[in-house]
């Protein structure tokens, strides 16, 4: 028997690749509505960001979470993210 992979996602804001069980999902649902994913199990678009407020920070900076969703994402929607992230 082979060893289970672990799967792994890269951040949006360091864009290194870290296990997925580590990094906090965001969902573009079909609606076209963006929040976080705490449980990992929201159908529709993801992007992962590390639980730390600099990645959040290089992300929003880089707009790569709108890039991956070819959306735009409101202040708003940030700091509610930041907050989660507190």
């Amino acid at each position: 028997m082979g060893v289970k992979k672990i799967p792994e996602r890269m951040c949006c804001g360091c864009g290194l690749m870290k296990p997925k069980k580590e990094l906090i999902r965001i969902v573009r649902a079909a609606d076209g509505e963006v929040r976080l994913d705490l449980t990992g199990k929201m159908n529709g678009r993801g992007a992962y960001l590390c639980p730390d407020k600099a990645c959040l920070a290089k992300a929003r900076k880089s707009r790569r979470i709108e890039k991956s969703f070819e959306c735009s994402i409101s202040d708003e929607l940030y700091e509610e993210f930041e907050n989660e992230l507190s």
